[in-house]
Parts: structure tokens; C-alpha cells; sequence
């Protein structure tokens, strides 16, 4: 299989017209338990010139040894870097697309906090849904991108950075949940994830108004 290199020509492209731009990227939206996040990588002109690190990719092409490092290299890489986070409990309450404006709504917060401004920047998010414009209380230009994970290094960047810290979030997770296996299947359904389920019944971490007992296996 030919893996695509990530490049920064949309990012180039688009940084003649914009200030900024801040990337998003979503991961665990498919998952059982455990939270939502969205990564966020901003990107200047500047920052545009710069060699894009070796080895990032879209989260899902990088192996899980490999990924913390090439998430450290890429954090170090953009401007400024963040992950937004929803809870299983709010993707109960408000439904998995809200969550994910919230946790995006959260991450741009966090780079804003680190000195980013709205203000002539540019949102893309990777996908075809415009997910955090409806929840972000500032006004947005957002554009969607499909593939951007995998065509734009700056959405990559987000991609390995929110992979990285939900997987190490779910890690912890499993020290007081053993049996459910979440250092292993990241609390997405795998047969064993379903099992346990089966035979202890759900968390606390769980998304309880799935239906997770008929959950198609992820893996």
C-alpha cells in the first residue's frame, strides 16, 4: 500500500489569504467509552516554510510505538498545539456531533490561551462537517477539508497529537478498569471489550446511550 506524505500546500495556499491557520482533528468518535478529543495545530507563514517532521502521517498510518515520538516532533513543530476534550457522560447528554464541537470549541480555547488569535485565522477541520462553528462562542471562517488528516501536514499534526493523549488517557483508564482492556482496544469494540461488557456490565466511561451491546467490532 502507497501511504501519502502529508504537505503544507493547502496550508501555503491558504496562509496568503489568512493569518493563521488552526487545525482540527477528532479521534474516539466511534468508540464505547472513554471521551472524545480533538487536536488543534496552528500554523503561520512562517511556520509554513519550515520542513514538515519525518515520519508524520495521519494517527491511523503511524504505529502506536512510533506515534508519542512523532507527536512530541510535531508539537514541537507548530506554533502552538492543544487537545479539546467532551466526556462520555456529555456525548450521552447532547449526542456525539455536539461533543465534537465542544471538545473543538475546547482545544481552539486552549491555543487562543496560548497566544493564537481568532482574529484573521482560518479554521480547517478535517472531514466534510462543520461540527464547531454552531458551538464556538466567537464567530469562525471555517473550512472543511476530506482527507485532511491524510493531505495536510498541519491537520496530521493534530491527528497524532489528539491520538496520542487519548490513547495515553485511556491507559490510565484501564488501571481502575481492568477487564475491559482499554490499554489495549483504546475503548473502541473489540471482542473482548464486548465480552467484558457483557459479563460486568458498563462504567462510569462508557457512552450509555449506545447500543453498545450490538456494537459492530473496530478491530
Amino acid at each position: 500500500m502507497t501511504v501519502i506524505a502529508p504537505r503544507l500546500t493547502l496550508e501555503r495556499k491558504l496562509l496568503a489569504e489568512y493569518d493563521l491557520i488552526i487545525s482540527l482533528d477528532e479521534v474516539g468518535r466511534g468508540a464505547l467509552a472513554g471521551p472524545v478529543a480533538v487536536g488543534a495545530a496552528v500554523m503561520d507563514a512562517a511556520g509554513a516554510r519550515r520542513r514538515v517532521p519525518e515520519g508524520l502521517r495521519d494517527s491511523k498510518l503511524v504505529t502506536e510505538k512510533r506515534r508519542p515520538d512523532v507527536a512530541a516532533r510535531a508539537a514541537a513543530w507548530v506554533q502552538a498545539s492543544a487537545v479539546g476534550w467532551a466526556t462520555a457522560a456529555e456525548i450521552d447528554e447532547v449526542g456525539i456531533m455536539r461533543a465534537l464541537g465542544l471538545a473543538a470549541s475546547r482545544a481552539i480555547d486552549a491555543v487562543v490561551a496560548q497566544g493564537a488569535l481568532l482574529d484573521g485565522a482560518l479554521v480547517i477541520l478535517d472531514g466534510n462537517h462543520d461540527y464547531v462553528s454552531r458551538v464556538h462562542p466567537a464567530p469562525l471562517q471555517v473550512r472543511s477539508v476530506i482527507k485532511g488528516d491524510r493531505d495536510c501536514a498541519s491537520v496530521s499534526a493534530a491527528s497524532v497529537i489528539a491520538k496520542v493523549a487519548r490513547d495515553g488517557h485511556m491507559g490510565d483508564l484501564h488501571s481502575d478498569h481492568p477487564p475491559y482492556q482499554w490499554d489495549r482496544n483504546k475503548g473502541y469494540a473489540s471482542p473482548e471489550h464486548r465480552a467484558a461488557i457483557r459479563e460486568a456490565g458498563l462504567s462510569p466511561f462508557h457512552r450509555s446511550s449506545w447500543a453498545i451491546a450490538d456494537a459492530p467490532t473496530l478491530f
